[in-house]
């Protein structure tokens, strides 16, 4: 799991010359993210599958998630 890893490269032209950057990135379960919010003190408020709030589901290939800080 912890391998799992993609990177992503972005290019752009800057006053006539090409400027790179490449950043690394892990893929991370949303049960990951749920772990690291609850030792933070917080607890989930929504999950979608995509920015039009479909609903998430087991098969779900993306998610948007929101967390909320314990009061």
């Amino acid at each position: 799991m912890a391998t799992q890893i993609a990177v992503s490269h972005h290019y752009w032209a800057v006053d006539g010359r090409l400027e790179t950057r490449s950043t690394p990135h892990r893929y991370v379960w949303p049960a990951e993210l749920d772990l690291m919010a609850r030792l933070a003190g917080m607890t989930l408020r929504e999950r979608w599958a995509g920015w039009k709030h479909e609903p998430f589901a087991g098969d779900s290939r993306n998610h948007v998630s929101v967390w909320e800080k314990a009061s």
